[in-house]
């Protein structure tokens, strides 16, 4: 057995000192054969993965359906659309709401000016503008 070992050793000692390498003829295909053998065993189990997290996606699915629960995703989906909504047409921010009754008070004082100018004007132009 002793001997066995060190005359393996000895060959590959040889190798390494840069002897002469037996040149294997079908060592190109093998290395060939055997990567390809490699890539199917890797898409073999990325499809075992994927269909045992499938299986869980539709039972997690029924967990929320059950419960109401809803994905992250969809609540964010959800407050992205509310904000869209609220801000349409707005390029920088939502809009705010105006409270009732800031927007009336602009006629209201136009016509109060509008008197006013009238009150100073001469008595024939008085006439005038209240015709």
């Amino acid at each position: 057995f002793s001997l066995l070992l060190s005359l393996g050793a000895t060959k590959d000692m040889g190798k390494m000192l840069g002897g002469d390498e037996e040149k294997d003829p079908d060592a190109a295909k093998k290395e060939e054969e055997r990567q390809e053998a490699l890539r199917q065993q890797e898409e073999e189990r990325k499809a075992k993965y994927a269909k045992m997290e499938a299986e869980r996606e539709v039972m997690r699915q029924g967990i929320r359906d059950k419960y109401g629960i809803k994905k992250k995703e969809e609540k964010e989906a959800e407050a992205q659309a509310a904000l869209e909504a609220n801000a349409e047409g707005s390029l920088t921010r939502p809009k705010k709401a105006i409270p009732p009754g800031c927007g009336d008070e602009e006629e209201e004082e136009e016509e109060s000016i509008l008197d006013t100018v009238i009150k100073y004007l001469p008595g024939p132009l008085q006439d005038m503008f209240k015709k």
